[in-house]
């Protein structure tokens, strides 16, 4: 894991140096809007609404709309006088009981690693959670914004959860009319809630939904039913050249600003190379011409030397 966050711990005089990690993962199955002749991928444009142009990311900025439908544009130097924080303290407020903390305000949970020197007293700070069967309400600047939060102990390791603003839990619009509820109905509830009690297991627990889908998608490829398109990064059982497609993107680039490519380098380089090889072949044969012919005459005077031998012998 990669921490995503430094700080300390701060309770009365005692400074922890901690590490933050995200401490969940999404498994979500997610999917793609394309074409279904080709399966090509839909592409979204940034168009405004009143002129139907295109809008390029620099000329994009914050607004915040008014009840009444106004837009409020915020520049840069609006947004930097906003009060945010880059504080690396995760201050302790109070210790509260755990049965005081409604599920609903959880929001995301991280890891606490102590750092350096702070191994003892983050054993300290987890030991007196445990103890005291606690929850320390902190506030801790997240994102250049200011969070709330609380600190519990999962498995020897300090646990920080963020937790919503009590302004953004939303009330229920609506009652819920249950009508007069008899007492024998009462009592199999209570008979149906024994039958399935139980301890609770995370490791019970699939995403039936997930693995179906890749159940599904693979039995498809190995059908054969897959769309290929240009951007697909996956060839049909062709092995790809790394450095070959390094190479034609530095080509690509190079061609792009007008500069002269690799291969349009190498074309005038491989004919002065050629145009030198030709005249070391020439001089090559002229020179095996020339050892020959010595050759040829000196057989020759030896002929003409055993033809003289064999008058005198006769």
């Amino acid at each position: 894991m990669r921490a995503i966050w430094k700080g300390a711990v701060s309770f009365g005089l005692v400074s922890v140096p901690v590490k933050l990690y995200a401490a969940t993962e999404s498994h979500d199955v997610s999917f793609r809007q394309v074409h279904a002749k080709d399966g090509g991928r839909i592409k979204y444009q940034r168009v405004c609404s009143l002129d139907g142009e295109e809008v390029a990311y620099a000329d994009i900025a914050k607004g915040y709309e008014t009840e009444d439908g106004e837009m409020v544009i915020l520049t840069d130097d609006d947004m930097a006088e906003l009060p945010s924080t880059s504080s690396r303290e995760i201050a302790v407020e109070k210790f509260v009981p755990r049965e005081q903390i409604d599920p609903l305000l959880f929001e995301k949970s991280y890891y606490l690693e102590p750092e350096g020197a702070g191994a003892k007293p983050y054993a300290l700070l987890r030991q007196a959670l445990l103890d005291a069967d606690r929850m320390a309400v902190v506030t801790v600047a997240l994102r250049q914004r200011t969070s709330i939060a609380v600190l519990r102990v999962k498995d020897d390791v300090i646990v920080l959860q963020t937790m919503m603003w009590p302004d953004e839990i939303r009330t229920p619009d609506f009652s819920v009319e249950t009508g007069d509820v008899k007492d024998s109905e009462v009592k199999m509830a209570h008979m149906l809630v024994e039958t399935l009690a139980g301890d609770f297991d995370p490791s019970e627990l699939e995403d039936d939904y997930a693995g179906a889908v890749e159940a599904l998608v693979k039995s498809k490829i190995e059908g054969g039913e897959i769309k290929r398109t240009e951007t697909s990064t996956k060839t049909s059982g062709e092995v790809v050249d790394l450095l070959a497609a390094l190479q034609k993107s530095v080509a690509a680039a190079k061609s792009a600003r007008g500069e002269a490519t690799d291969e349009a380098e190498e074309k005038p380089a491989a004919k002065k190379a050629a145009a030198k090889k030709t005249p070391a072949k020439k001089s090559a044969a002229k020179k095996t011409a020339a050892k020959k012919a010595p050759a040829k005459k000196a057989a020759a005077k030896k002929t003409t030397t055993k033809k003289t031998v064999a008058k005198k012998a006769s």
